[in-house]
């Protein structure tokens, strides 16, 4: 893997940040209370691309597990039985998945950008809950239906993502338009090729 440039390490390292105060920032609606640290690895995928965006996010699912307390439940190897350890991963391609697809035209807008955070967000759920509903019913034994589990955790929650989606878009594409966003090398090199 090639070596990160100041930049680059920088913008990781701030991503980190927003992505661990996101877990922080609880927003109560009616019962529920919701986070933004869906927003943040959104915004990772899209304004650093890819490679840096799964890095962003793999450092911070990494920082987790090695016991510094930046999950909503503290942190800890122990932490991959939780049943909503799932979310964590699916956030590492979530975060890749938005940077390759918003980075694979020439032109980008914020209509790509949205449909790229939808499609992360199908990708969280479906991983997200999968997990949730496995180790409910084969590892803690606390057993949930799967229609249970996908209302809970995938019904319920389409509103408010769905929301923090156009945000996400949003605030991505003031990043692209102000220059705060990282240009990957190899679509660069497409787009002079393609010119």
């Amino acid at each position: 893997m090639k070596h990160l440039n100041t930049r680059e390490l920088v913008l990781c390292g701030l991503f980190i940040a927003l992505i661990t105060a996101g877990t922080f920032i609880r927003i109560p609606v009616g019962t529920d209370v919701y986070t933004l640290q869906f927003l943040f690895t959104l915004l990772a995928g899209l304004v650093l691309g890819a490679r840096l965006g799964a890095i962003a996010v793999g450092t911070y699912v990494l920082l987790g597990l090695l016991g510094v307390p930046v999950f909503a439940s503290g942190g800890g190897p122990a932490y991959l039985l939780q049943p909503t350890f799932g979310y964590l991963l699916a956030f590492i391609l979530q975060a890749w998945l938005c940077g390759y697809y918003v980075r694979r035209s020439a032109a980008v807008s914020y209509g790509q950008m949205l449909a790229a955070n939808l499609l992360g967000m199908v990708l969280v759920y479906v991983i997200g809950i999968s997990w949730f509903y496995l180790i409910s019913n084969y590892v803690i034994a606390a057993p949930i239906p799967l229609w249970t589990a996908i209302f809970y955790c995938g019904v319920l929650q389409i509103i408010p993502d769905f929301l923090l989606c156009l945000a996400a878009a949003a605030i991505g594409m003031r990043c692209y338009k102000s220059g705060v966003w990282v240009e990957e090398k190899h679509a660069a090199v497409q787009k002079e090729v393609c010119a």
